[in-house]
């Protein structure tokens, strides 16, 4: 009996992994998560040990296909697009503990995004010491464009991306933190690094340490950027998109003093997650973008050739839901996360 059991079990882990083709190459694709509740990040630590954020306010804890909720998160306003939003290890993990939460912060029926730190505990069960390093100082009402993608760069600071909480004339507003690309120290200085955006929810550094950006445009016009620091991207000035009744965004696609995105997609494919492959498994995609689609279900790769960004492929178009978030494990694999079949893959060669 128990040879059966195992028998079965074996099957229905093939069952877990598919082949699929891509332009380059045959990939794997192994289910490492399901039954998740609107996930909407992921932090791996190893093949058998990550992090996930669900928007309602759950970070859950996966080690050896055991989960638990891990306690001591801080308390967000899970309405509309706002929760429980990105996740991400520190550099130093394997000797802190540390990790970072952005999140969108409750106040007296309004919300901001926010970003803390603390540690893991060693069993995963609670988070110590959360210590909040960052937070919008004017709240919304509206629960839409929050952004909330944080990317530590390569002295420790933080590059976290907000959006214009629904209020597009906020991102031309110096006063406020609305739009921006904020740059966060350890001990909770900020300042603004780039203006004018208008819900970036992907971020990554490249191989020189240099942070890029993916934003949703209004109707077309979503924008892949290299923010750099005291420029201004734009939003709602310029936009190759347009209002959703039609009519065209401030002055047109272009401007003085405003800057020009690395590439922008018409029609918009809602991006969301984004990641800068390193070429450590897949040496075709060495260097590539990698972002996820809301509303294509699929997962678009990008190439750069002397500051050209192109969209060479459309990967799994339709054959998972939609793809919220898309990180590289420390192993070299590609994993993300569909909010579309509220589960967790990873990619890995065939």
């Amino acid at each position: 009996m128990r040879h059966i059991l195992i028998f079965l079990l074996c099957l229905a882990g093939v069952a877990q992994a598919q082949r699929l083709n891509t332009d380059l190459q045959t990939v794997e694709i192994v289910t490492k998560a399901e039954d998740l509740n609107v996930p909407w990040a992921v932090a791996i630590i190893s093949d058998t040990e990550f992090l996930v954020t669900e928007r309602d306010g759950q970070l859950l804890y996966f080690k050896d296909g055991q989960r638990q909720s891990v306690k001591g998160v801080p308390k967000v306003w899970a309405n509309g697009q706002g929760g429980l939003l990105d996740v991400v290890l520190a550099r130093d993990f394997a000797r802190s503990r540390d990790i970072f939460l952005t999140y969108s912060e409750p106040q007296r029926g309004r919300a901001g995004t926010a970003l803390g730190v603390a540690k893991l505990s060693a069993d995963g069960s609670q988070l110590q010491g959360f210590t909040r390093l960052f937070t919008q100082s004017q709240k919304g009402r509206g629960g839409r464009h929050f952004g909330s993608r944080v990317v530590e760069a390569g002295n420790g600071d933080l590059f976290l991306t907000i959006g214009d909480r629904g209020q597009p004339e906020t991102a031309q507003d110096p006063d406020l933190t609305n739009g921006k690309v904020i740059r966060v120290t350890r001990n909770g200085k900020w300042q603004v690094h780039s203006t004018g955006h208008r819900n970036p929810q992907g971020a990554d550094l490249d191989w020189n340490g240099e942070i890029w950006t993916v934003e949703h445009g209004p109707k077309g016009g979503d924008e892949v950027n290299k923010p750099k620091f005291g420029l201004n991207y734009g939003w709602p000035v310029i936009s190759y998109g347009v209002n959703y009744n039609g009519t065209r965004v401030g002055i047109g696609t272009e401007a003085p003093g405003l800057e020009q995105p690395m590439h922008y997609w018409d029609p918009s494919i809602a991006p969301s997650g984004m990641m800068i492959y390193s070429g450590k498994l897949f040496k075709d995609w060495e260097h590539d973008i990698f972002i996820g689609s809301l509303k294509f279900d699929m997962i678009s790769r990008l190439t750069m050739e002397l500051d050209e960004v192109t969209e060479r492929e459309r990967l799994f178009e339709g054959r998972f839901g939609r793809i919220r978030d898309i990180r590289e494990a420390p192993d070299g694999t590609i994993w993300f996360l569909s909010v579309g079949d509220d589960a967790l893959y990873q990619m890995k060669p065939g």
